[in-house]
């Protein structure tokens, strides 16, 4: 989400901010699979070393953040 605020703030100008709406949530959905992947990637790097988990990285992103 910090990427999406740089990259709005970026994208200002004193001339005309006003932001298209339809490229402003293109913009957002293009970043969730970023998303997704850093959440499965923390997850993964939690689990090392740690007791067997009943979940793989996609299961608990999928189950924790309902996105079907």
């Amino acid at each position: 989400m910090q990427e999406l605020i740089e990259t709005f703030e970026e994208m200002l100008s004193p001339i005309d901010s006003k932001v298209d709406v339809d490229f402003a949530i293109s913009l957002v959905k293009s970043m969730l699979e970023k998303e997704r992947e850093t959440i499965c990637n923390a997850f993964s790097d939690a689990r090392h070393g740690a007791v067997e988990s009943r979940w793989t990285a996609e299961e608990y992103f999928e189950e924790i953040f309902k996105t079907k």
